[in-house]
């Protein structure tokens, strides 16, 4: 499918876009091409853009103090990323984002995002209600982190997203679950 209908198909699960208001409305994303391992957001980066996965899969990830790497999100298609703090305060990226397959993203810079919501309310009407879906999401990651044990969090991963397992490696789910490679192996040998 080409990327104007995937993002097409993903609006209108949510907005109803004419074809005049998507075409005004795809007409202000930048299509991007990345290889495997390559770097979209570097920490210490100006964010540009916000992107939108047509295909592949990233990360977004921290690296602590103690050189231990910290996974916030996966992102695959029809999944968002970024580093949204650095994007609309257009400070310098605390996290990056890398890509662990090749990818294909559309980039829609936060200028133009906040013009095509003033332009188009069905636009603004989407992106509050990625954004709340985004929060909520957030919200039961942090509390699962806080409450439940590796086994739960591994099988709620699992359960959310099986997809996962076909196409990122352990060592970056561990990092994703906070526990050691080896924890996993058990988990997952366990299951």
């Amino acid at each position: 499918m080409e990327p104007r209908e995937i993002l097409k198909k993903h609006i209108a699960l949510t907005a109803a876009l004419t074809d005049e208001e998507f075409a005004h409305f795809f007409s202000h994303f930048q299509p991007l091409s990345f290889k495997k391992g390559q770097v979209v957001i570097r920490e210490g980066d100006k964010v540009n853009y916000e992107y939108f996965v047509i295909s592949g899969c990233l990360k977004a990830f921290y690296i602590n103090d103690e050189v231990k790497m910290h996974i916030l999100q996966f992102a695959m298609p029809t999944w968002w990323t970024s580093d949204y703090n650095a994007l609309y305060t257009q400070t310098k990226a605390s996290i990056n984002v890398d890509c662990i397959t090749d990818a294909e993203l559309l980039g829609l810079s936060n200028t133009d995002r906040e013009k095509l919501c003033r332009e188009i309310h069905q636009v603004e009407h989407f992106f509050r209600w990625r954004t709340n879906k985004g929060y909520v999401a957030a919200q039961k990651r942090l509390l699962s982190l806080m409450n439940n044990d590796a086994k739960t969090r591994y099988e709620e991963l699992m359960t959310l997203y099986p997809q996962l397992y076909n196409i990122v490696p352990k060592h970056l789910i561990a990092a994703y679950l906070g526990v050691t490679r080896e924890t996993l192996s058990r988990l997952y040998n366990s299951h």
